[in-house]
């Protein structure tokens, strides 16, 4: 077995070893929850300042979605071991969906009323993009535990060790 097939799928995207991709995603995922969040409580209460916030988490969760993008992608298009992964296309495609929905949802709160826009269009994009962020979690997840995409193992750890010697 050659030394490359040794190793874990790598991540391309890293600082010292430690893959930036994973680091990123929390910041989009919280943004995009939290949008549905203030939705929700600007449906129960119609106080603006909620529509509002709802708006700045939409345009958070978009800015750092596109960073974790260019990252993710960078892995994606970086180890071949990585595109043969049914997991990674998923991945992949999922939150291409995810952000693209919510960019829709983005557009129409700023065409018009953003407070129009919540009901019932933006809540329910925004209630989709959460199931979707869920599977699309699932999915990285099973790429990180399954197929040690990104993972440094100890038998790995060894041979980089011997080898740098």
């Amino acid at each position: 077995m050659s030394d490359i097939e040794t190793h874990n799928p790598k991540s391309t995207a890293q600082i010292a070893g430690h893959p930036l991709h994973p680091m990123i995603i929390p910041f989009p995922i919280a943004f995009f929850v939290s949008t549905l969040a203030t939705d929700l409580i600007y449906l129960n209460t119609g106080r603006a300042g909620f529509a509002e916030a709802s708006m700045w988490l939409l345009g958070a969760g978009l800015a750092s979605a596109l960073l974790a993008a260019v990252l993710g992608l960078t892995d994606f298009l970086g180890d071949r071991r990585v595109r043969r992964m049914r997991q990674a296309w998923l991945h992949m495609v999922g939150n291409v969906l995810a952000v693209a929905l919510q960019a829709v949802n983005f557009y129409l709160r700023a065409a018009g009323d953003m407070r129009d826009a919540i009901a019932p269009s933006g809540v329910t994009i925004s209630a989709v993009v959460v199931v979707l962020l869920l599977f699309n979690g699932w999915m990285g997840w099973e790429m990180v535990y399954r197929g040690h995409v990104g993972v440094t193992d100890e038998m790995e750890t060894a041979r980089v060790r011997v080898r740098d010697r």
